[in-house]
């Protein structure tokens, strides 16, 4: 009689315990693919937030140069009237007009003051548009009327009313203008299509 014994146990088939490992492969796998998702996840709001923080900040940045830039912008616009009136108490004394000593002293006082006002301006980047013969413009100039045949072109500065300041690139006033309408047409380069 054979030993059937020796053959069952040198049988792998039947000697094979069942894999208990293939389950926690499986769930490892889970939890690796739902970690490397997690990170992901995470990675992209970080990087989000990072881009919004830049953002805020350089937003931040170019209010706070605006401030700096523009806070007196009231208060330039008020000071206007004031240089405005200046100018006026002088354009009012007529040229020919013999003035005494005294009233000579006080046109050159007035003369001072408005002198200093237009560089206390200027030293605070608020510059003069004064444009006389120039194009009209709507982003600096308003036009109060036209003036037609001055042989000027169309649309040519012909009178100022008022002058018009900016302070750094930001119209603070425009100035007051009279237009010409109805001139002379822009002369048209002739273009020879003759060959």
């Amino acid at each position: 009689m054979t030993d059937n014994s020796e053959n069952t146990e040198n049988d792998p088939v039947e000697n094979e315990a069942p894999d208990a490992s293939a389950p926690q492969e499986d769930q490892q796998d889970d939890k690796l693919a739902a970690a490397v998702a997690e990170i992901a996840d995470l990675k992209d709001r970080l990087l989000r937030a990072v881009a919004e923080t830049e953002n805020l900040r350089r937003r931040s940045d170019r209010e706070k140069a605006d401030a700096a830039n523009y806070a007196m912008t009231a208060f330039a616009r008020d000071l206007l009237s004031v240089g405005d009136n200046l100018r006026r108490a002088l354009d009012s004394i007529p040229e020919d007009t013999d003035l005494g000593d005294n009233a000579k002293t006080l046109v050159e006082g007035i003369e001072m003051t408005e002198r200093e006002l237009l560089n206390m301006l200027e030293r605070h980047n608020i510059k003069k548009i004064d444009p006389m013969g120039e194009k009209f413009s709507h982003d600096l100039h308003q036009a109060l009327f036209e003036l037609p045949d001055t042989g000027e072109e169309d649309g040519t500065i012909v009178q100022v009313m008022q002058i018009g300041y900016k302070i750094k690139d930001r119209l603070l006033r425009p100035a007051m203008v009279g237009v010409a309408k109805g001139g002379t047409k822009a002369p048209t380069e002739h273009v020879d299509t003759k060959v």
